[in-house]
């Protein structure tokens, strides 16, 4: 009976009243009714409350997921940037910042870059996730974005972007701020492509993002009750101090105000983009010119030559890609002699990508400019002996 009483029955006890962990997320409340959503539920409606249709956030990996064909993508490997280049440091390490935020969301960084085909269509699209430290934007997330561009325009196909972003992050200083015109640039690569380019402003998108490639887009489409702003309502309304109207800075208001094209509920999105999509790539190839024409764009670019031949010595025009518009050495050249030694056969595309040429430079890399800024020394004093002013 002692063997009995003191092994048998409290195993047999333990066994029967074990309790099963149950996972933090089972359950989600929805911020707007108040309704409890299970997990399972809510990740198959893609994470749309069934009651209250509130658009919750969604991670980078769900939205490529739900917007490639059977869910299926490669993903674009990135180049690697250094991690925690100013060896920044507050309530706790940066470093430890990115591991804890890299294991809770099993991403590298705040940017998911993939490729694969939309309703039949290739295409490359990036999504940011908010989970990923505020989907701030930093040198790998700017990598990531720059990367997926540049990806484009090698395949000649549209680029999509779903943006969910608090800005720029604070832990990477000046170099997070240069990844707005890096991504600037990069944008400006898929425009003299003539390939389109269109956003996804998700909740939220602030910041720095904001004012730089999301809102960049050739299409800029929204989720209802998105917020979409660069400094926050309640800056804005400490700032001023005054009462701001009752849905400002969300999709909506943006709509009625001019700076958004559409609100797109999130079941219909895949829908809108592959329409979307198909309707620019349709008119994108240039206009076919005739022998007069092109006789006449080469006798602009030889008379353009003429008048610069120091430019013309020097080799006057570089490539910077096979799709990019030639940089002159003197100044971006006319439109019609860009176009005849471009060879692009489009006069109009011609003239705007050369107005465009001083900015389409090569991408600066954060490397560059950290080398540049070791390299200066100090001035020279003149040769004739005189006193600097």
């Amino acid at each position: 009976m002692n063997w009995i009483s003191n092994v048998v029955r409290p195993r047999i006890t333990s066994f029967l009243t074990t309790k099963r962990e149950i996972p933090d997320n089972m359950w989600v409340k929805c911020p707007v009714s108040g309704q409890m959503v299970f997990y399972k539920d809510l990740e198959a409606n893609q994470f749309v409350v069934p009651g209250s249709d509130h658009h919750m956030r969604m991670g980078a990996d769900a939205r490529l997921i739900n917007l490639f064909d059977e869910g299926k993508y490669e993903a674009v490997e990135l180049r690697d940037v250094p991690a925690d280049p100013l060896k920044f440091r507050d309530g706790k390490r940066y470093t430890d910042r990115i591991k804890e935020a890299r294991a809770k969301t099993e991403l590298k960084d705040a940017v998911l870059v993939g490729e694969g085909s939309l309703d039949g269509r290739t295409i490359v699209a990036a999504a940011q996730d908010f989970r990923f430290m505020g989907g701030s934007l930093g040198m790998a997330a700017g990598e990531a974005v720059v990367t997926g561009m540049l990806r484009a325009a090698e395949m000649k196909e549209p680029f999509i972007l779903f943006a969910a972003s608090g800005g720029a992050r604070m832990q990477e200083g000046i170099l997070s701020l240069m990844q707005m015109p890096r991504t600037t640039i990069a944008v400006q690569r898929l425009r003299n492509a003539n390939l389109p380019y269109i956003v996804v402003l998700t909740d939220p998108t602030t910041g720095g993002v904001t004012a730089s490639y999301a809102m960049l887009g050739d299409v800029h489409i929204a989720e209802p009750g998105a917020l979409i702003c660069f400094a926050g309502p309640r800056v804005i309304e400490q700032t001023i101090r005054e009462q701001l109207p009752d849905g400002f800075q969300r999709a909506e208001y943006l709509l009625e105000h001019g700076m958004i094209d559409m609100v797109v509920h999130r079941h219909k999105m895949r829908e809108t983009l592959s329409r979307v999509t198909s309707l620019m790539m349709a008119n994108r190839a240039p206009a076919e010119i005739s022998t007069a024409d092109k006789a006449r764009l080469a006798k602009a670019a030889a008379n353009l030559e003429a008048r610069s031949p120091a430019a013309a010595a020097n080799g006057a025009t570089k490539p910077l890609n096979g799709a990019d518009a030639p940089l002159s050495a003197n100044g971006p050249a006319t439109g019609t002699g860009t176009a005849a030694m471009n060879g692009s056969g489009n006069a109009e595309h011609g003239k705007a990508a050369a107005a465009n040429g001083a900015v389409n430079a090569d991408i600066i890399t954060p490397e560059v400019v950290l080398s540049a800024k070791s390299k200066r020394g100090k001035a020279k004093p003149p040769s004739n002996g005189a006193k600097p002013k």
